[in-house]
């Protein structure tokens, strides 16, 4: 689950991580409002669910109240594509208006989830800033990285290390590790799968300083935390998506055409891959998990339906704890509610398979039956080849 900056550095300051002064704007007149608070000096940041706003021209360093106004009249409703969005972009809805701050020295400072151990690591790097991907792949030497132990947890000893090998030193130092600590307890206490500050910032005041922040939360742990659905933006999600998580679905749409149905995420992703490699373009990721029902099946396959980017659809199933034959019936129920004659195929394997492929077959729909994942993913990207053509009522 995302959140805006904004948020992020809201919960920040709450674990006391200093943060410049700001006011989240809804209107121009909000963020003229705004700038003048700041004393007409300021720096305007467009809010979206994507890194990269700068590059993209949705941040800006303003002079006046009036500039400020001017300029967020630009950002209101305009789209902005970054390397994080994709080429279809994200609206501005919303500004965060900040104090402009002298800035000494930039550092990059990230706790995160490490899918191969499993553990929290911290990474760091004194080189900080919009351009910390490329430092990344030029000079890996140059970022640090710590793997936290989840029994004993973040040590002073090693927040001093970091801080140390930032190139800190005296009560810069001292204030570098509290605050690593602080972003240890907060990533933590709110269940975060990351909690990343670039710039971390020396100002040349001497003060350290969050100047932006992103917080992702842990899906799994959101039950715990009644005040996460308050803060989503739905405006920055797909509706498709929004829809699927009513249902409990894990959907995410992508760029192709192919629609797919799958149970469980190892095969879901499976699956996209053997579609790339028979030339397909998958239109969505979508598991339905392991013990869906006739009616989160017939759901699912409805949301394919309403991307009008789909113009075949191919089901893998495998059938242990699902039975094949109540796929079969919750395709048939949701394709038939809105005349699908899209092509349609359909790999089953498992609990009463037999009896699924025949009530898919007797249906009247548009399906091919494939024997194995392979010839499946072949078939539809064959159909679809082939200008094999449908409709959906939904897309009409």
């Amino acid at each position: 689950m995302n959140i805006h900056e904004y948020q992020a550095k809201e919960i920040l300051s709450s674990y006391g991580i200093p943060i410049p002064r700001g006011r989240v704007a809804l209107t121009s007149d909000q963020v003229e409002r705004a700038a003048k608070m700041m004393g007409g000096r300021c720096v305007v940041k467009a809010q979206i669910y994507a890194g990269g706003r700068g590059k993209a021209g949705g941040v800006r360093l303003i002079h006046h109240p009036e500039e400020a106004q001017e300029y967020a009249k630009e950002l209101f409703g305009r789209t902005l594509v970054t390397n994080q969005t994709g080429p279809e972009g994200l609206k501005v809805r919303r500004i965060l208006v900040e104090e402009a701050v002298e800035i000494a020295r930039e550092f990059y400072l990230s706790i995160t989830l490490d899918r191969k151990t499993s553990r929290y690591v911290v990474i760091a790097s004194a080189e900080g800033g919009i351009d910390i991907e490329e430092v990344a792949n030029r000079s890996p030497d140059k970022i640090l990285t710590l793997t936290i132990d989840p029994f004993t947890g973040l040590r002073p000893y090693q927040a001093r290390k970091i801080s140390l090998a930032l190139g800190l030193s005296g009560t810069i130092c001292e204030d570098c590790v509290e605050l690593i600590l602080n972003l240890y307890s907060a990533c933590q206490e709110k269940d975060c799968s990351l909690i990343e500050i670039n710039p971390l910032v020396v100002t040349k005041a001497g003060w350290l300083m969050a100047m932006d922040a992103k917080i992702t939360f842990d899906d799994n742990a959101v039950y715990r935390h009644r005040e996460y659905p308050d803060m989503v933006d739905y405006s920055q999600l797909d509706p498709l998506e929004i829809n699927a998580a009513k249902y409990d679905l894990a959907y995410i749409k992508l760029s192709g055409t192919i629609g797919c149905l799958v149970n469980g995420a190892g095969l879901a992703m499976a699956t996209l891959d053997v579609l790339n490699e028979c030339g397909g373009e998958p239109a969505n990721f979508l598991d339905v998990g392991g013990g869906a029902t006739r009616e989160k099946v017939a759901e699912a396959f409805r949301i394919i339906l309403q991307d009008c980017d789909v113009k075949g659809i191919f089901v893998n199933i495998f059938g242990g704890i699902m039975r094949c034959d109540v796929i079969a019936q919750g395709i048939i129920e949701a394709a038939g509610a809105v005349g699908c004659t899209l092509p349609i195929v359909v790999r089953m394997d498992g609990s009463h398979v037999e009896e699924g492929k025949k009530l898919l077959l007797e249906s009247g729909l548009n399906v091919q039956i494939g024997r194995t994942l392979g010839d499946g993913a072949a078939k539809i990207v064959q159909m679809l080849s082939q200008g094999v053509q449908g409709h959906v009522d939904t897309c009409q």
